[in-house]
């Protein structure tokens, strides 16, 4: 074999640049097993040296099947990178993988891809390969059991990849078109309202106390009566559940009516919003 078939069958193999390949040749002698390994241990090394960079970019990708769905969010440095074919397919491989997965980081990196290797060392590979920090990020898997799960894509980089993705479980047994039409519809509200939870009280007792923490402070010098102050910060907390529960905020749509109004208005007696799940990148 020559030297340029040796560098084009460790480049297929690696997918690391001519020149890396030239050089892990020459050191290796020849011996394309060692080439490999040689370029391994270097994309190890050019892979821990990126780490400490930020990766604020990326895209969210999302897998479905039959009996759930699933979201993940892979993160690079550059929305250059994020648009790049090899990063793209990479990132729809994982996609599929943390679907079958459950989205348990754990399994996940541990999985074997299409070419053999696990995604921890394909990670290590692409790092090396693309020259910017690669992660995984935030994750989560809504299964269907009984429900039917809405998905919404918000900036589209190429097929089930976007820079914002949302899944809304609804429960219900109606197969009616409005139905279908609300569950798009909702979808693409969480996408744009952002709430923290599907109701008030599911909303972490940090967060509460963190604004109630927020006003007090801004109440602090209002120069009203205490018991004026009192009700103020008590309709204050009241108003930031409502704008950051699902079911309690204004429909975008009409917002004169709240999430919980256009549900009633549907008139779909067992129709229940199960669970959602937000990502968008940077966020």
């Amino acid at each position: 074999m020559s030297e340029i078939e040796q560098i084009k069958k460790l480049r297929k193999t690696t997918g690391a640049g001519f020149k890396d390949c030239n050089s892990a040749l020459k050191e290796s002698k020849g011996d394309i097993d060692k080439a490999i390994e040689i370029l391994r241990i270097k994309g190890i090394s050019k892979a821990s040296k990126k780490m400490s960079r930020e990766a604020n970019e990326g895209v969210v990708a999302v897998s479905a099947d039959n009996e759930k769905s699933s979201v993940i969010e892979v993160n690079c440095e550059t929305d250059f990178v994020a648009k790049n074919e090899n990063f793209i397919e990479f990132v729809k491989e994982i996609s599929e993988l943390n679907n079958k997965v459950n989205s348990n980081n754990d399994k996940l990196i541990k999985a074997i891809m299409k070419n053999g290797k696990k995604v921890e060392e394909n990670l290590v590979a692409m790092i090396a390969k693309i020259g910017e920090k690669i992660t995984l990020g935030r994750s989560k898997t809504i299964e269907h059991n009984g429900s039917k799960n809405f998905i919404y894509h918000h900036t589209i980089v190429k097929d089930n990849l976007s820079k914002l993705a949302v899944i809304a479980c609804i429960e219900t047994k109606d197969k009616s078109e409005n139905l279908n039409l609300f569950g798009k519809q909702l979808a693409m509200h969480i996408a744009a309202s952002n709430p923290i939870s599907l109701n008030s009280d599911g909303i972490q007792k940090e967060i509460l106390d963190k604004e109630q923490e927020l006003i007090s402070e801004e109440l602090k010098n209002s120069g009203k009566p205490e018991e004026i102050v009192k009700k103020i910060s008590i309709g204050k907390l009241k108003k930031f559940k409502e704008e950051n529960s699902l079911l309690n905020q204004a429909w975008v749509m009409e917002p004169k009516k709240t999430v919980n109004d256009i549900i009633k208005d549907l008139n779909i007696s067992d129709l229940k919003v199960k669970d959602f799940y937000r990502i968008k990148i940077g966020e």
